[in-house]
């Protein structure tokens, strides 16, 4: 098992339109691939592929609630709570939690003394797995509206991988912060997309040095090249970073790309391009064989 992540420091400079080209090959070669959407904040890969609905599994997550007959109002709940998530006021007898605060951690639990806090369990989003040619091979992380945070939905999606797959492409969330920390950790190899521009060029440097602080090898995807400047391409040459492929920018593809289509499944350069990328990562970062 490879994991590949496809990333990028900002939306919209193509990430999904890589990670779902590149799982569309990969099935077409005969691997045995698998596709996981972690921007569970907006999930879309599905979009561009005619799968048929195999599970679906709640995430959930325990959140204290606290029985103010019991409780002495000592405040320590409160103290041990490092994300505020419980609003006390002991001089009015008032104590409450605030789940969209809570990250479920139970150091309030622990902290309290007369057994007044027990847990129940809410809703963060779900996993749904889907099937391309009788096999599982796509999850989709998606998160409910209202959730402060996808990591727990994207962390469950990921667990969720078949063993028996020989490459997973996990199409990562846009930026930088913690879904994204959370995805590419898992990965053995990260692909970051980005866009000749200096927003492209400014983000990118952002997801490396990144990627750097966690340790991850990575290659870079130029899409749209052509437009903007050499900024990047300047910047990977100093950095010696790979630069995996350039994308030249075409209205067709855009319009490939807005109508749920594949370029892979058109252009035949394009896919022998993006399998040759996907074949040499596999070769030096994952193990000898991958192919049925």
């Amino acid at each position: 098992m490879i994991k590949i992540a496809i990333a990028s420091g900002k939306g919209g400079t193509g990430k999904t339109f890589i990670a779902t080209n590149i799982f569309n090959i990969l099935l077409q070669n005969n691997y045995a691939a698998m596709l996981v959407d972690c921007d569970a904040e907006e999930p879309n890969a599905l979009a561009f592929f005619k799968a048929q609905l195999t599970g679906k599994k709640e995430v959930t997550q325990q959140i204290p609630v606290i029985n103010t007959e019991i409780c002495n109002f000592c405040g320590k709940c409160h103290e041990y709570c490092n994300y505020n998530a419980i609003f006390i006021l002991p001089q009015m007898k008032i104590i409450k939690v605030i789940p969209d605060l809570c990250h479920g951690c139970g150091a309030c639990s622990v902290a309290c003394e007369f057994e007044a806090i027990t847990e129940k369990p809410v809703s963060l989003g779900q996993v749904t797995s889907y099937s391309l040619k009788n096999a599982d091979c796509i999850l989709e992380a998606r998160m409910n509206i209202g959730v402060m945070s996808p990591v727990s939905v994207i962390k469950a999606a990921i667990k969720e991988i078949n063993n028996k797959a020989d490459v997973a492409i996990l199409d990562a969330p846009p930026g930088t912060s913690c879904p994204f920390i959370q995805t590419v950790a898992t990965a053995d190899y990260v692909i970051l997309v980005t866009e000749p521009t200096p927003f492209g060029h400014s983000d990118l440097r952002q997801s490396v040095e990144t990627l750097k602080k966690i340790n991850k090898p990575c290659g870079v995807i130029i899409n749209r090249a052509g437009l903007g400047n050499n900024d990047v391409s300047k910047y990977l040459f100093q950095e010696k970073i790979p630069l995996l492929l350039e994308i030249q920018f075409k209205k067709e593809i855009a319009g490939l790309y807005s109508r749920g289509k594949l370029l892979s499944e058109s252009d035949s350069s394009f896919a022998e391009q993006l399998l040759t990328v996907v074949k040499n990562i596999i070769t030096k970062h994952g193990n000898s064989s991958h192919q049925r």
